[in-house]
């Protein structure tokens, strides 16, 4: 019916959990390669408290998305670098996805399998923090790795809450950790094309659309550089990604309130494409709706209005001719 897709980096590791504020002990972090026979539990969602025991474990790769600058003045002990930038598209469309060749030699620099445990570390300073990690999460999944985390609250969380930073940097293969032979494939199941959206669109078989942004890309009075136009997919409806942070804060709500807000939007079960401009605050909304509630019949549509806008398909809450070049012109200012 329909599918998803996923993108890029440069040296990687994360495991899978569940609610936004329950934790499980399990394995660990950098090292060598040599897996236990047996797998520690793994749940979608770390807290600071449920990634401290993990930490060394051989089975467990620890990967910081955050830019160069900031993993060098500080980062979780034995966590590998792998920034954001590496799982994404170019300038001109982000959220197309990266080749599988690029995703597959840094997976298996970083000496990761479809047994290890991937926990994706963010920043934390803003709730958009969390999109990152997200898709980063989003992009292995669907490239074959299922034992996968995200820590809440990112680094920041980590380092208010007593978790060391360090400044040294582990090493990777080909010298301390053994290269995987992992070979990333996308799992084209589980992505959404432009093309297969437009056809459900057009045929009246569209699933429940989500848009993750902020209500004003929503009603199309702003849009981000990269797309052609302003407005959102036809029939979709407004599902911003900050309702699911707790107020002020970086970190998710606890579950069952996450659980009542996707039931209240009809996205608690039953087909449905999460996007926004560029599959990073989409990606919140899917993790949320897939990982937490439990929903696995959403998808991810990865280069979402930014792919969308650059071709000649309708779109919804477009503004006159006139509006839009007011707000060109008020674009071009601010």
């Amino acid at each position: 019916m329909l599918k998803k897709t996923i993108a890029l980096l440069a040296l990687a590791g994360t495991t899978l959990a569940l609610p936004a504020h329950a934790d499980t002990a399990a394995a660990a972090q950098p090292a060598t390669v040599s897996r236990p026979a047996a797998a520690h539990a793994h749940t979608p969602l770390l807290t600071p408290a449920g990634l401290r025991p993990l930490l060394g474990q051989a089975d467990v790769r620890v990967l910081d998305i955050r830019p160069p600058k900031d993993y060098a003045e500080g980062h979780i002990p034995g966590a590998i670098n792998t920034p954001y930038g590496a799982f994404r598209g170019p300038q001109s469309n982000a959220g197309q996805l990266v080749p599988e060749e690029k995703l597959t030699e840094l997976l298996r620099r970083a000496g990761i399998d479809d047994s290890t445990h991937v926990v994706v570390v963010h920043g934390g300073a803003t709730h958009t923090d969390f999109g990152a990690a997200a898709r980063v999460y989003w992009t292995l999944k669907v490239g074959g790795l299922s034992r996968l985390s995200i820590l809440d609250g990112g680094t920041k969380l980590w380092a208010g809450s007593g978790g060391a930073l360090d400044k040294a940097v582990p090493d990777v293969a080909p010298s301390a950790v053994a290269p995987s032979q992992f070979k990333y494939r996308y799992d084209q199941d589980q992505i959404v094309s432009r093309e297969e959206l437009a056809g459900a669109i057009r045929s009246s078989s569209a699933p429940l659309l989500l848009d993750a942004r902020p209500p004003r890309f929503f009603s199309g009075e702003v849009r981000v550089d990269a797309a052609a136009r302003y407005g959102t997919l036809p029939g979709a409806q407004s599902f911003d990604n900050a309702q699911f942070f707790v107020k002020g804060g970086t970190t998710l709500k606890p579950a069952e309130e996450l659980k009542a807000l996707a039931a209240q939007a009809g996205a608690a079960t039953g087909p449905a494409v999460s996007f926004c401009n560029t599959g990073h605050w989409a990606a919140t909304n899917w993790f949320v709706v897939s990982e937490i509630v439990g929903n696995d019949e959403v998808k991810l549509y990865p280069e979402s209005m930014v792919g969308w806008s650059l071709s000649e398909l309708p779109m919804a809450n477009q503004p006159s001719r006139f509006t839009v070049l007011l707000q060109d012109l008020k674009r071009a200012f601010d």
